[in-house]
C-alpha cells in the first residue's frame, strides 16, 4: 500500500559544472499533496525533481522524505517512483512484463505482482492492453503503461517529469483528468514538473512558479493566480497574460488613486502589504476578465467609462479576446458578446478596480 510521505528541501544547493542552477532553495511538500513545479525551460524545476529521486547530487543542503536525511541515500531506498517524459517501455515485453519488471527483478512474491498490476492496469483501464506489445499501443496508452509501472512500486512519493508533453492536445487533457482522478484515489504525495500552465492549475494543490532556479511563488493556483508576488509570475500565469500598465499613486480627496496616461483607477481598497509610498513608480496589473468592455449585450456601469480601439479580436468559442488600444497600451478584455466588431472600432471599458494587482516597478514585487 502506498503511504503518503512529506519532502522537505532545505537549503538545496545544485551545481552543474561550474554553473549553479538552484541556489539555497527550500520546498514544503505535505504528504497526501499534488505539487506542481512550473516554470519555463531551463528554470530548474527538472533539476529539482531529479535531485529529490537521487538522480543528481547535490552540492549543499539536505533532502528529507518521510522525516528522513535522504540526501545521500540511493534512488531504490528512497520509497520514490520516478515517470519520464518518455515512456521508456520494454519494446519486447508485453504490457503487464512492463508492468512488474521491477518488481520481478527486486524479488517481490509472484501473488504479489498480481494484486499490484491487477490493480494499476484497474485504475488506468489497461485491462484489455495486458497481452499487447508497446509497438500495439497509441501514445495515450504508452504514458498509461509508464505511470503504472510507477504505481506498482506503491511508492510513498510520485515524481512526474512532464509526463504529458509528448501527446497531443486532446490525449493531455484525458490524461490530465486521469491524473487528478488517480491522485483523490491514491491519496499520494505527487510532485509535478511542466511548463504548462494549463496542466498545473488543473492538478495542483499547490503550485511552485520558478524562474532561474528560484522558487518566485509557492502557493494554491488560486492564489498565485490573483495575487502573483511579482511581475514574472503576474505575466506567466494567465492566457492572454496580465495586462501591465504604468504610472504612480495620488492620493487625493481622501481617496488613493492610480495615475497612468489618461487613466484613474481607485485603489482605495487595495489591500497593501505596507504604506504606500506615493513618490515611487509602480505598476498596476489586471487580469482580462477583469477588463469590461461595453458591447450590445452589456454596458458598462461603476466606474469610469475608457474608450479603447479594437486592434484585434480572437475567437475562443464560449468568448472572444479582444485586444484595445488605449493611447498606445494593449489591453487585453474577455468578452462573451457574439455580434461581429471590426478591427478599428472604438468601444468604452472599465476595469474591476477590485481586480487589480499594484507592483513596485523597480523591485517588480507586489505592493
Amino acid at each position: 500500500m502506498t503511504h503518503p510521505a512529506n519532502v522537505a528541501v532545505r537549503n538545496l544547493r545544485i551545481e552543474l559544472g561550474v554553473n549553479t542552477v538552484i541556489d539555497d532553495l527550500d520546498l514544503d511538500v505535505r504528504a497526501g499533496e499534488f505539487v506542481v513545479l512550473l516554470g519555463p525551460s531551463g528554470c530548474g524545476k527538472s533539476t529539482l525533481l531529479h535531485s529529490i529521486a537521487g538522480l543528481i547530487d547535490v552540492a549543499d543542503g539536505s533532502i528529507e522524505i518521510a522525516g528522513e536525511d535522504m540526501t545521500w541515500a540511493d534512488p531504490k531506498d528512497r520509497g520514490v517512483a520516478l515517470v519520464f517524459q518518455s515512456y521508456a517501455l520494454y519494446p519486447t515485453m508485453n504490457v503487464e512484463r512492463n508492468l512488474s519488471f521491477a518488481l520481478r527483478i527486486n524479488g517481490t512474491p509472484r501473488a504479489e505482482i498480481e494484486r499490484r498490476v491487477q490493480r494499476a492496469a484497474e485504475m488506468l483501464q489497461l485491462g484489455p492492453l495486458l497481452s499487447r506489445k508497446p509497438a500495439q499501443l497509441s501514445g495515450g496508452q504508452r504514458q498509461r503503461v509508464a505511470i503504472g509501472r510507477a504505481l506498482v512500486r506503491e511508492a510513498d512519493v510520485f515524481l512526474f517529469d512532464e509526463p504529458l508533453s509528448n501527446l497531443d492536445a486532446k490525449l493531455r487533457t484525458e490524461l490530465r483528468r486521469e491524473l487528478k482522478q488517480l491522485h483523490q484515489q491514491l491519496g499520494a504525495t505527487m510532485i509535478y514538473v511542466t511548463h504548462d500552465q494549463v496542466e498545473a492549475m488543473t492538478l495542483a494543490t499547490r503550485m511552485a512558479v520558478m524562474k532561474g532556479g528560484v522558487i518566485q511563488q509557492f502557493g494554491t493556483p488560486a492564489q498565485v493566480y490573483a495575487q502573483p508576488e511579482n511581475l514574472f509570475v503576474a505575466t506567466f500565469l494567465g492566457t492572454p497574460p496580465m495586462t501591465l500598465l504604468r504610472g504612480v499613486l495620488e492620493a487625493d480627496e481622501g481617496k488613493l488613486w492610480f495615475r497612468g496616461p489618461r487613466l484613474s483607477v481607485d485603489v482605495s481598497h487595495y489591500a497593501f502589504k505596507g504604506a504606500p509610498d506615493l513618490a515611487k513608480p509602480c505598476v498596476l496589473g489586471v487580469r482580462p476578465e477583469d477588463v469590461r468592455a461595453a458591447g450590445a449585450a452589456h454596458a458598462v456601469s461603476g466606474g469610469e467609462a475608457l474608450q479603447g480601439q479594437v486592434t484585434l479580436v480572437e475567437p475562443m468559442g464560449n468568448h472572444r479576446v479582444l485586444w484595445l488600444d488605449y493611447h498606445g497600451s494593449q489591453i487585453a478584455s474577455i468578452d462573451q458578446d457574439k455580434r461581429p466588431l471590426a478591427n478599428g472600432a472604438r468601444v468604452p471599458f472599465e476595469i474591476d478596480a477590485g481586480q487589480v494587482s499594484l507592483f513596485d516597478e523597480a523591485s517588480s514585487l507586489r505592493l
